[in-house]
């Protein structure tokens, strides 16, 4: 994990300062916010491109991602990969490897990212004490199968076109709500080949589907921005009909 460039308790605190003052978080008491401070052990700035969990190895530590955007993913042996989520502020990373045996999936920065890090070791001691967060913290990891169950839904059953309708608009939405998004458009760092990873399609195929959905007025994709024209047709496409999401924890 590269360490350079890390930021100051100072600049770390203003980062998630800003993340909690954001109403897509649950509000935490003044002795929560302590007991976070407390169990977090450090954060760390990370390089795009670069590891910050190990597939196959099972991590030392627990992360919230505090700015910038990353992906989870699983590797076949002959290096076909499946992206299973891609990971935005205030999302928590590691808990999965609790409750299975092994490191089940492996976590690239898309983006520079900022992490703040919690010992693995001291989470049980953290849930007995602070029972309430575990539970969010619980929640938070249990609410991931939601868009497993999206995500399989999509590979079987959606069209190529209804898959990336349903993509595009998904990690749109969760930009929006996490404030990276202004004017119906948002920093995309996310390649084709990134889509075609998450969606089950070749490069090829997700080329094409993404040219004629923007032949068709519904979004636009250029130069690392991702712009949403016809939010509603792309939710009919892909028929992706999603409530207004709930306030999630932070840790």
């Amino acid at each position: 994990m590269d360490k350079a460039l890390q930021p100051s308790d100072a600049e770390a605190g203003a980062l998630l300062e800003a993340l909690r003052a954001n109403p897509a978080f649950l509000p935490v008491s003044a002795a929560e916010r302590a007991a976070i401070d407390a169990f977090r052990r450090e954060v760390r700035s990370v390089g795009a491109g670069r590891t910050l969990i190990e597939e196959h190895r099972r991590s030392p530590w627990l992360f919230t991602l505090c700015r910038g955007w990353a992906f989870r993913y699983k590797t076949l042996r002959d290096g076909r990969r499946q992206i299973l989520n891609f990971l935005l502020p205030g999302d928590f990373m590691g808990l999965q490897d609790e409750f299975v045996e092994g490191t089940t999936y492996g976590v690239e920065a898309a983006t520079d990212v900022v992490l703040a890090a919690y010992p693995r070791e001291r989470l049980w001691v953290f849930f007995r004490d602070q029972p309430r967060l575990g539970y969010a913290i619980t929640w938070m990891v249990a609410n991931e199968e939601k868009f497993v169950d999206d995500n399989l839904v999509t590979v079987g059953r959606r069209t190529a076109a209804e898959r990336v309708a349903m993509l595009l608009m998904y990690l749109y939405r969760r930009a929006d709500r996490v404030g990276l998004a202004a004017g119906a458009r948002v920093a995309f760092p996310f390649s084709q080949q990134h889509l075609a990873d998450a969606l089950g399609l070749s490069l090829v195929h997700t080329n094409k589907t993404l040219r004629k959905l923007q032949r068709l007025g519904l979004h636009r994709l250029e130069g690392g921005v991702l712009q949403i024209l016809q939010p509603h047709a792309l939710e009919r496409l892909g028929d992706y009909f999603e409530r207004p999401m709930r306030p999630t924890p932070l840790l």
